[in-house]
């Protein structure tokens, strides 16, 4: 049974984005694993730009960062 767990900053998902999501991936282990999608099970968490991190740099300093240099 497929469990996928979602992360996504906490900027204004809307609900609808977060369906939307839902059926991508079910849609993709469907496709691609041939699951079926009334046995996959997708969460999605909300985490704080400062919760986690890319190349030790925490996602609001990481955005800062690139943005800075483009």
């Amino acid at each position: 049974m497929p469990y996928v767990n979602i992360k996504v900053t906490d900027e204004g998902v809307t609900v609808e984005q977060k369906a939307q999501l839902i059926k991508g991936v079910t849609d993709l282990l469907y496709d691609v694993l041939g699951k079926d999608p009334n046995l996959t099970f997708v969460v999605i968490d909300e985490v704080p730009l400062t919760d986690w991190g890319v190349g030790g740099l925490n996602v609001a300093e990481f955005r800062a960062k690139h943005t800075a240099q483009d």
